[in-house]
């Protein structure tokens, strides 16, 4: 398999699958997070300062049935020439006689767009004739989309096909598979997960994975109400899965069969409406009245999360341990945040993912703190779970 720093650009056009998918104004159209487009940036710009020329392909949103001016890639043309430094030109399509003149015309250090490829229901069909369509802007292949990685499209898999010794990984999904794998294949002990978010259902395959590596695995967010609720406790009107009761039963054994020290909340902040100005009180996890509702963990359960993540080596952060935003109900989020910061300060690799768990981290300026926030949150999830992702699979071949 070729790699990107060692591959010789030099009079080359890569084409390079980014996840450009970046949230837009809808009154002005102009980017408002631009983290994806930084993340691409060093794969991008190592290809220019190589000798090499850039084709940039992605999606942006879901349009239905064809081109939408709110999903095209035009608008984010100028934000992405900002980051880069380097003007960018843009392609009114992404196959065509038009795009390919405009490809073909590229010289060494210059960057071009295509538009949204999903303008074409071919690419989420991983049609292989839009496939090799796309492959005629480059010479080389370069899948820096990791976001996307666990989609079979035509743009992140099947195009990989028509660079059969030409074909890599840019530097972002690089950087995304080895700290994925340093969480999963390290030696360094105590490794904590702390998965949180809404539902167990959503995270029964990566909670059963991660009972075969991890020392502790800390539960938040409003799955930790199934599990209360499966061990007689009373939750009120707090969310539960009661089709998952047994589930979480079997995970609470199957934690305890492998000598993983599974932490459950044992107090909560609780509202009596899914409001940020209802009425709050602290108790304890398994005793919440009717009509209240757990919306975030207590000042106990903080403590003690926040001793287990500042003794540990490795830490995987899935999931907030509230609804953190609302500004009532965010303090254990925050403590779980500033505990991997501390950590990670004395040496602990932490690695954040997970869109909730990314969108915190950035809500509260820590992500220059922590070791390594992913961009893909449903293919980081599926990667810790142990299946092959399409777009990772065409690479490695």
């Amino acid at each position: 398999m070729q790699n990107i720093s060692n591959y010789d650009f030099s009079g080359k056009k890569a084409l390079i699958r980014v996840d450009f998918n970046v949230p837009l104004d809808k009154e002005t159209m102009e980017v408002t997070d631009d983290t994806r487009i930084r993340a691409a940036a060093p794969t991008i710009l190592h290809i220019l300062k190589n000798g090499g020329s850039v084709v940039l392909m992605s999606h942006l949103g879901r349009p239905k049935e064809g081109f939408e001016k709110k999903f095209s890639l035009e608008n984010i043309v100028e934000h992405t020439s900002n980051v880069l430094g380097v003007p960018v030109k843009f392609a009114g399509d992404c196959i065509g006689e038009e795009a390919y003149k405009m490809s073909s015309e590229l010289a060494p250090g210059e960057v071009l767009m295509l538009d949204n490829v999903r303008f074409y229901q071919e690419e989420t069909f991983g049609d292989e004739s839009f496939s090799e369509q796309l492959a005629k802007h480059g010479d080389v292949y370069v899948n820096d989309a990791f976001g996307t990685a666990h989609r079979a499209h035509a743009s992140t898999t099947v195009v990989a096909k028509f660079f059969p010794h030409d074909k890599l990984f840019g530097f972002l999904i690089e950087g995304e598979i080895k700290s994925v794998d340093k969480v999963l294949n390290s030696t360094d002990k105590p490794l904590t997960a702390i998965v949180g978010g809404a539902k167990v259902s959503s995270k029964i395959t990566i909670i059963e994975r991660l009972l075969d590596k991890v020392d502790n695995l800390i539960v938040g967010g409003g799955m930790a109400y199934t599990f209360v609720k499966a061990k007689g406790g009373e939750v009120g009107n707090s969310l539960v899965e009661n089709d998952y009761l047994g589930v979480a039963k079997k995970i609470m054994q199957d934690a305890e069969d492998k000598g993983v020290n599974l932490y459950i909340p044992v107090d909560t902040v609780i509202a009596d409406k899914f409001d940020n100005d209802a009425n709050i009180q602290q108790v304890k996890i398994d005793v919440i009245p009717d009509g209240w509702m757990g919306l975030d963990v207590g000042s106990e359960t903080a403590e003690a999360c926040t001793e287990i993540i500042r003794s540990s080596k490795l830490i995987l952060w899935n999931g907030p341990m509230g609804v953190f935003e609302m500004e009532n109900f965010q303090t254990g989020t925050i403590a779980v945040a500033n505990a991997i910061v501390e950590a990670t300060s004395t040496g602990a690799f932490s690695l954040i993912g997970g869109g909730d768990s990314v969108a915190a981290i950035n809500k509260f300026n820590l992500a220059d703190k922590v070791s390594y926030v992913s961009t893909g949150g449903g293919a980081m999830l599926e990667y810790l779970e142990g299946k092959e992702l399409p777009g990772i699979a065409a690479i490695r071949g």
